[in-house]
C-alpha cells in the first residue's frame, strides 16, 4: 500500500502509454496480473453493477486470437489488403500481456448506461496505473476489432461491447512524453447564473 503521498503523486505524474508493437518481455507475472486486475475493480461503480469485465488472452492462445481477427477483418474492412491482414497477425501477437475490457453495462437500471461506461473507463485507468506501479508499461487500444461483431461474439455476451485491448508489457524503446494540455485550458472557475 503506498502511504507516501509523495510517491503516490510521481506514480500519476509519470503515468504514460506505450505502443503495443514496441512492448517487450518481461511482461507481468500470474501473481502480477492477478494484482493488476485487482486493483482495476477497485473503481467507482455506482450501484456497486461491476458494469465491466476482464478477459485475459493468454500467450497459447495468440493465435487463437489472430485466426479470429482474420476471419473479422474483411467484414469490418471492405478493402482489406495483405497490409492489413499482416498488421491484423501483429496485433494478435504484440506486447507479453492481453486483457481484453468488456464493457457489460445493466441495461433499464436506475444507475444509466452512461454512468456505468464511464466506471468502465475508470477501471482501465486504474489497470493501466497499476502496471505502471508494478514497473510495465501499458498501451489501451480500440480500432475495428473493438467494433467487429464476430470479435465482439467472441468475447462479449449480449448487450456487452469492447472497451478495448490492454495490452502490458516492458517498454522496447524509451517512451516519450506527449504535449499534455495545461490545466488553465482544460479548467475554469464555476460562474454561476444569474437568477
Amino acid at each position: 500500500m503506498l502511504n507516501d503521498r509523495s510517491s503516490a503523486l510521481a506514480l500519476l505524474q509519470t503515468r504514460r502509454s506505450g505502443r503495443p508493437r514496441e512492448m517487450v518481455a518481461p511482461g507481468p507475472d500470474a501473481d502480477e496480473l492477478a494484482t493488476i486486475l485487482s486493483v482495476a475493480a477497485r473503481t467507482p461503480d455506482h450501484g456497486k453493477l461491476t458494469p465491466w469485465r476482464f478477459v485475459v488472452v493468454g500467450d497459447d492462445q495468440r493465435d487463437a486470437l489472430s485466426a479470429l481477427l482474420e476471419r473479422a477483418l474483411p467484414e469490418s474492412v471492405a478493402d482489406a489488403s495483405d497490409a492489413h491482414f499482416a498488421k491484423a497477425r501483429e496485433f494478435a501477437h504484440q506486447a507479453p500481456a492481453l486483457v481484453v475490457l468488456v464493457a457489460a453495462p445493466t441495461q433499464g437500471h436506475k444507475i444509466p448506461v452512461w454512468e456505468q461506461e464511464l466506471s468502465v473507463g475508470a477501471a482501465a485507468m486504474n489497470l493501466l496505473l497499476a502496471a505502471h506501479a508494478l514497473g510495465y508499461v501499458g498501451g489501451w487500444i480500440t480500432g475495428w476489432a473493438a467494433m467487429s461483431t464476430r470479435v465482439r461474439a467472441a468475447f462479449c455476451a449480449p448487450g456487452e461491447s469492447i472497451a478495448g485491448f490492454l495490452f502490458l508489457g516492458s517498454p522496447g524503446v524509451p517512451l516519450e512524453e506527449r504535449p499534455r494540455p495545461s490545466p488553465d485550458t482544460v479548467a475554469r472557475a464555476w460562474s454561476p447564473p444569474s437568477a
